[in-house]
């Protein structure tokens, strides 16, 4: 899967400096994650793995993607098609959405609790890590019983385990040291 990814970022990279160039973001983003649901098709997906030419594929593709696709990302297909890397459209978007991210200064927060958060709790939550992430945060909630009091918050590379469970766990490895 590394493979794609590293063939993907060339692509995500072009088309995201064009979006930006043309005020078009969110189009190249539609346009990506509806060309990205195409490719993982099973038929598809056969159809692109057989050796058939790429004008053929291209032409399937964008056929198939029809009025979702402008003449810009019908260009970007006939591209990829041309170096047989259809297939890696899925990993296009999310290349495309983590450079959407970054120039956007967001960034995805996933926080774990033993209990679901108000909104009150969602929202002075949010602002904290905004004020020391110097970003937008953008909470993905979850819960699980495991955690068994405060939280577990993942943004990025930066792990914030401020939960029992946590605490138990160093505690305990203290102990036995």
């Amino acid at each position: 899967m590394s493979d794609l990814t590293n063939i993907a970022r060339p692509y995500a990279r072009a088309a995201f400096d064009f979006a930006v160039e043309q005020n078009a973001l969110d189009a190249w983003l539609q346009m990506l994650a509806f060309a990205a649901e195409v490719a993982k098709n099973d038929q598809v997906g056969v159809y692109l793995g057989a050796n058939g030419s790429a004008e053929k594929q291209a032409g399937l593709f964008i056929q198939v993607c029809g009025e979702q696709l402008n003449a810009h990302g019908q260009n970007l297909i006939k591209v990829m098609a041309e170096n047989h890397r259809l297939l890696a459209l899925p990993e296009v978007l999310t290349a495309f959405v983590a450079l959407k991210a970054e120039y956007e200064q967001e960034i995805d927060v996933s926080v774990v609790s033993a209990t679901k958060l108000s909104k009150a709790q969602q929202d002075a939550l949010a602002a904290a890590l905004s004020k020391r992430l110097a970003r937008k945060v953008k909470l993905n909630c979850s819960e699980d019983p495991a955690v068994v009091g405060g939280m577990l918050i993942k943004a990025g590379d930066m792990v914030i385990d401020g939960s029992v469970r946590g605490k138990l766990d160093r505690l305990a490895t203290a102990l036995q040291s």
